[in-house]
């Protein structure tokens, strides 16, 4: 089933296919293995590809090949008539930021008769780098980053270029929009050198009081769980219940383009569960998807060392690459993620802000609705 559309229309044509045809790719949130997690969890995916000439997508480029891609759309309802259209982290391809607004406006208009009829939006989770992290007029003197603009100047920049202005900045970003990527194309010893003293002296520590990693089972998970139930406790955040944490790890998709393998490992001393966290190999990159850690026993900086084996296993796995997964967007210490900013950016990565999650409204009344009652309660949440 596909659909053709003009000559002078970006994308020239939407096709849908099969789940297990979706291409490799290191997001892990645009891969068959997050589909069937979705699927496990009650909700329904969606894939296709899409066609574009090379030189509609890229700026000062006159090459009039066609590039083929394709992305993943999770179907959330939002009631017993309606329902959006969610796209995590996706569409993969980031064109010129000139091309950027018009392309989305493209994709959106041709997927929309591919759609449920109740469908009153589609929202892409970019992880396009943010136009505004490349601008050094949102830099302070000290190269720290100050921040996106106000939404009303988001959008204005987004949209240009399109015909009907209809791209909305969400109320809220799902997935993290602001990361850390480590380099793992560097060896080991580079990579020690590159962190901050005080993370390289804590994993050393780690080492040296006896803290050890392992893997666990779905057998183990518990260990995992009563873990994760003293860091949402802690840190005041919603608690996911186990049998989330058992489709993650159990969910499999190797007869596909583009599985995932997921390692869930665990820091030790003397078989006491100090930290853990979820790896997640996908092409060339490895994930920290979610993270625990104990109340007790800090002193051991069990993260350090857990975070550190992560790389190591990556790197093994051959990743080129390492996503820290969510992060403050700078060193504000008011911000609730600043401790995570400390942590992460202790490693020596590269700070990298995405574009965050933006609405392309396909019934503009019930969208209007439908983002008040969410700005109200602020209780939809999709990763």
């Amino acid at each position: 089933m596909f659909a053709v559309f003009g000559v002078n229309i970006m994308i020239a044509e939407i096709q849908d296919k099969e789940i297990k045809q979706i291409y490799r790719t290191s997001i892990v949130q645009q891969t068959a293995y997050w589909s069937e997690v979705k699927t496990l969890q009650g909700l329904h995916s969606k894939a296709f590809n899409f066609k574009a000439k090379v030189s509609d997508l890229y700026a000062g480029t006159d090459d009039n090949a066609y590039f083929v891609g394709d992305l993943l759309i999770i179907i959330q309802s939002l009631d017993a008539e309606h329902s959006l259209a969610y796209v995590p982290y996706g569409p993969e391809i980031e064109p010129s930021e000139e091309n950027q607004g018009y392309f989305l406006e493209q994709l959106s208009e041709s997927l929309r008769s591919f759609l449920p009829p109740n469908c009153i939006l589609i929202r892409y989770d970019l992880s396009w780098e943010s136009h505004w992290a490349k601008d050094e007029d949102y830099y302070d003197v000290h190269g720290n980053w100050l921040g996106v603009p106000d939404k009303k100047i988001q959008e204005i920049r987004f949209n240009f270029n399109t015909e009907h202005w209809n791209l909305r900045k969400a109320n809220t970003d799902i997935l993290p929009s602001n990361t850390i990527f480590m380099d793992l194309k560097k060896d080991e010893d580079t990579l020690l050198a590159n962190m901050k003293p005080k993370t390289r002296y804590n994993i050393h520590l780690a080492g040296r009081k006896g803290v050890k990693i392992r893997t666990l089972t779905l057998d183990s998970l518990e260990i995992w769980y009563d873990l994760y139930r003293q860091t949402a406790i802690r840190n005041n955040f919603f608690l996911h219940d186990i049998s989330y944490f058992r489709i993650v790890l159990s969910a499999r998709a190797n007869d596909t383009l583009s599985p995932a393998d997921v390692y869930l490992l665990v820091a030790e001393v003397d078989d006491k569960p100090l930290a853990a966290m979820f790896l997640v190999v996908s092409a060339h990159r490895g994930t920290y998807l979610y993270g625990a850690s104990s109340s007790d026993n800090r002193n051991y900086m069990a993260t350090y060392a857990l975070q550190w084996r992560a790389m190591q296993m990556a790197r093994e796995k051959g990743c080129t690459e390492y996503d820290f997964f969510g992060v403050a967007p700078q060193a504000d210490p008011a911000h609730p993620l600043y401790g995570l900013y400390r942590f992460k950016t202790g490693f020596g990565g590269q700070l990298y802000h995405r574009m965050g999650c933006w609405d392309y409204p396909l019934d503009k009344e019930k969208y209007a609705y439908y983002t008040s009652m969410e700005f109200k309660n602020q209780s939809y949440h999709l990763s």
